[in-house]
C-alpha cells in the first residue's frame, strides 16, 4: 500500500476554511450543529452525529473512479448480493481466534482442499497451504521457504559467504522484487527480448547455481495475460540437474491465472502435476471472484514448508499451524471464498470465465478493427489484452488515449515495458466479471469517439501517465 507522510496536499492547506456541514445533513433537527466543522488533519474535539459522519465520508468517496469501470485493475469489483450479506455477518471475526472461530478456520481448510485437488496435489487431503491478504504475501511466504529450504542445505556457507538469488522474468508483479527486498535474496531477472515478453526457459537455467533458491513463473503475466511456459522451465531445470546436479525448485505466481487456466485450459500442464513445481499461489480476490483481502499459498508437500517457519497454537485442544505475515484479519473474505466455491463450482467457474475470455478476445479484435492500433496479445489466456498504436500512427500516443478515455470514466492504463523493451508503450485492458458485452460495447463506443480528435491532434500531447506498478 502506499506510504503516506503527514503534509499538508494542495487541497488542505491551513488557510483553506475547514469542511461546513450542510444543515439537512443532521439526523432530526436541521438547524441542529451547522456550525461543526470536522478538521482533517487532526482529530475533532467531540462526537458527531453518526448520520453526519457517513454523509461526510460518503459525499468525499464520491470522487473515486467507478470500480466497474477501472479496466486497469484484476481484482474483483463484483459479486452477489448474497456473497456481501455473508461478508458483512463474518467480518467481526478474526481468522486468527481459530479456537474461538473453529467453524470459520474449517472454512479455510476447506478452501485448501479443494485448490489442492484442483491443482492436482499429489495427496490433496494433507496438502500445507493457508489463506493471505492477497498474492502478495503469499508470494513472500513462498519465497521464504524457498530461502530456508536452501539455507538448510548450505549452512555452512550460508550466511558467512553465499548469497542466495531468485530467478524471474523482468515482467513479474512488483512483490517478487520486494521480496527479495525485504529477505535480502538477488533478483536475477531474464528481460524481454523482441516480441518475447516474459520468461525463457533456457535463459532461466542459465542464470542458475549453487546459490539459487528457486525460480519464479507467472501463470498470467500482468503485462499483457500470457502464461508463461511453466513445463518447459521445469524441462529445462530437469536437463540442468542431469548436467550439474543443481535441484532448482520452481513456484507458480499464478495470481490470476490459477483461477482461470484450470477451468478454460485444462490440457495446459503447469502445476502440482510438475514434480518440480513445489508451490503455488493465487489471489481470491482476483479471477477467483471473491472481493479484495484473500490469496491462497499451497505447498505440495509437508518438506516444501520448513517446520520451523510454521507456528503452532492451540485450536480446540488439538494442534493449529499457521503460516502468515499477517496477524489479525478479518473472516469475511475466506467466507466468501467458500461461498463462491459451493456457489459455483467447476462448472460455474468455468462459465464466468469463459464469458470474461469471450468479451476480451471479441473487444481485442473490435479494437484492432479500428486499423490505429496493434494487438501484442488477444485475451486468449488471460482475459486481458495489450495493445499500441498502430506504424505509421504519429498524432497521438497510448497516454492521449488513457488520459481522454478517463474523460469518460474508463480507467485503463498506459506503461511502458522493462528492460530491453522500454521503447514498448501499452494500453492494457482487463475484463472481469461484471464487465459483459454491453459494458464492452460502450467501452468500444468512447474509444471510437474520441479517434477522430486524437487523429486530428498535430502530435502526441506529451503528456505521460502515472507511473503504473504491476
Amino acid at each position: 500500500m502506499a506510504l503516506h507522510k503527514g503534509t499538508r496536499g494542495r487541497h488542505d492547506r491551513e488557510e483553506r476554511p475547514e469542511f461546513s456541514i450542510n444543515p439537512l445533513y443532521g439526523e432530526a433537527n436541521p438547524v441542529s450543529g451547522m456550525t461543526g466543522k470536522p478538521p482533517r488533519r487532526r482529530l475533532p474535539d467531540g462526537p458527531m452525529a453518526a448520520t453526519t459522519a457517513y454523509q461526510f465520508v460518503h459525499d468525499e468517496l464520491m470522487l473515486d473512479g467507478n470500480a466497474r469501470q477501472n479496466l486497469a485493475t484484476f481484482v474483483t469489483t463484483w459479486m452477489e448480493p448474497q456473497a456481501g450479506k455473508l461478508m458483512a455477518d463474518c467480518r467481526d471475526k478474526n481468522m486468527i481466534d481459530k479456537d474461538e472461530y473453529p467453524r470459520t478456520a474449517e472454512l479455510e481448510r476447506r478452501c485448501v482442499a479443494m485448490l489442492a485437488h484442483l491443482w492436482h496435489a499429489p495427496d490433496p487431503d494433507t496438502v500445507v497451504g493457508c489463506s493471505t491478504t492477497g498474492s502478495s504475501e503469499a508470494c513472500m511466504l513462498a519465497g521464504m521457504a524457498f530461502k530456508r529450504r536452501w539455507a538448510k542445505r548450505n549452512p555452512v556457507s550460508y550466511p558467512a559467504t553465499a548469497r542466495p538469488n531468485l530467478i524471474m522474468g523482468t515482467n513479474v508483479q512488483v512483490c517478487w522484487e520486494k521480496f527479495c527486498n525485504f529477505w535480502e535474496v538477488e533478483a536475477r531477472q531474464v528481460p524481454m527480448e523482441g516480441n518475447r515478453f516474459h520468461l525463457d526457459p533456457q535463459a532461466a537455467a542459465e542464470l542458475c547455481d549453487e546459490n539459487t533458491i528457486g525460480v519464479v513463473t507467472i501463470l498470467g503475466s500482468t503485462f499483457d495475460g500470457s502464461y508463461e511456459p511453466v513445463a518447459e522451465v521445469c524441462r529445462a531445470l530437469d536437463d540442468l540437474q542431469e548436467r550439474t546436479g543443481l535441484d532448482i525448485p520452481v513456484h507458480v505466481d499464478g495470481a490470476s491465472g490459477a483461477m482461470v487456466a484450470p477451468f478454460l485450459d485444462q490440457d495446459l500442464v503447469w502445476d502440482f502435476q510438475l514434480p518440480r513445481v513445489a508451490s503455488i499461489n493465487t489471489s481470491g480476490h482476483k479471477y477467483g471472484l471473491v472481493y479484495p483481502g484473500v490469496g491462497w499459498a499451497l505447498w505440495r508437500t509437508a518438506d516444501a514448508l520448513p517446520e520451523e517457519l510454521v507456528f503452532r497454537i492451540d485450536y480446540l485442544g488439538g494442534d493449529m499451524p499457521t503460516f502468515a505475515l499477517n496477524f489479525s484479519r478479518p473472516g469475511s473474505q475466506v467466507a466468501a471464498q467458500y461461498y463462491t466455491f459451493v456457489r459455483l463450482g467447476r462448472e460455474g467457474y468455468r462459465a464466468v470465465q469463459q464469458q470474461a475470455r469471450d468479451v476480451a478476445r471479441s473487444l481485442a479484435e473490435r479494437i484492432e478493427g479500428f486499423g490505429d492500433f496493434t494487438l501484442l496479445s488477444r485475451g486468449d489466456q488471460l482475459p486481458v489484452f495489450a495493445f499500441t498504436t498502430a506504424e505509421g500512427v504519429g498524432t497521438f500516443d497510448v497516454y492521449d488515449v488513457s488520459r481522454r478515455l478517463r474523460e469518460s470514466g474508463w480507467l485503463v492504463p498506459a506503461y511502458a515495458f522493462p528492460r530491453n523493451r522500454e521503447d514498448l508503450s501499452v494500453l492494457r485492458v482487463v475484463c472481469r466479471n461484471g464487465f459483459s458485452e454491453d459494458l464492452a460495447d460502450l467501452f468500444l463506443n468512447d474509444l471510437g469517439s474520441l479517434l477522430p480528435d486524437l487523429r486530428s491532434q498535430p502530435a502526441p500531447t506529451g503528456k505521460t501517465a502515472q507511473a503504473f506498478h504491476h
